[in-house]
């Protein structure tokens, strides 16, 4: 339920508009609605009003929320996927996919779950303003170009050849992913709950 809660949550403002540089700035009334993100067919679109004051610090955390949830959402729906069209990885053939996964885990499983879990939030941030933001390194000033940029100057997949309407581009492909994804997982489980999952997914699943 929890789960199910923090998607809806994350959703909600999925499509208030991405930030489009790293630094912030806490004047108020700041006008979002030109930010990356705020694109058709809803354009600037905040139903709860979590914006609505223009609070550019609230907006730049909320889209860094918004960013790291789509991520672990399109995670969790190709994990969902793979694990229901019955790969398994050696020994875990006989645990079944989705929520009745977890009343059949063994105890070293969960054990080796949180454990990748805590490296991948480790390594999954910008180190030179780590750990977890608290600027406690000498690593000096950090080469992120926007929040969630994770390269920490050691990989780079060609971003740096891009130009800047191809990174713009590129980080708005990334963002409405995410907030497919959360409507993805959101679906999936909620539907799994319904039983009739098997109903959305291709036949030779």
């Amino acid at each position: 339920k929890s789960v199910i809660f923090a998607a809806a949550v994350a959703s909600a403002a999925a499509f208030a508009p991405a930030k489009v540089a790293q630094s912030s700035t806490t004047a108020l009334n700041a006008d979002l609605s030109k930010e990356l993100g705020a694109q058709a067919p809803l354009g600037f679109f905040d139903p709860l009003g979590l914006v609505a004051d223009g609070d550019k610090d609230n907006f730049d955390r909320l889209r860094w929320v918004e960013l790291k949830h789509g991520r672990i959402a399109m995670l969790g729906v190709v994990g969902y996927l793979v694990t229901y069209a019955g790969v398994r990885f050696p020994g875990a053939e006989d645990i079944p996919s989705g929520f009745a996964a977890l009343d059949n885990l063994p105890g070293m499983v969960w054990a080796q779950m949180i454990a990748t879990w805590t490296m991948m939030e480790a390594a999954n941030q910008d180190q030179y303003a780590g750990p977890w933001g608290t600027n406690q390194n000498a690593l000096g000033d950090s080469p992120a170009e926007f929040k969630g940029d994770f390269r920490n100057g050691f990989i780079d997949f060609g971003w740096d050849k891009y130009s800047d309407d191809q990174k713009m581009r590129k980080r708005a492909i990334e963002l409405n992913q995410g907030r497919a994804a959360q409507m993805g997982i959101l679906g999936l489980m909620v539907h799994e709950k319904l039983g009739n999952v098997d109903q959305l997914l291709p036949p030779h699943f």
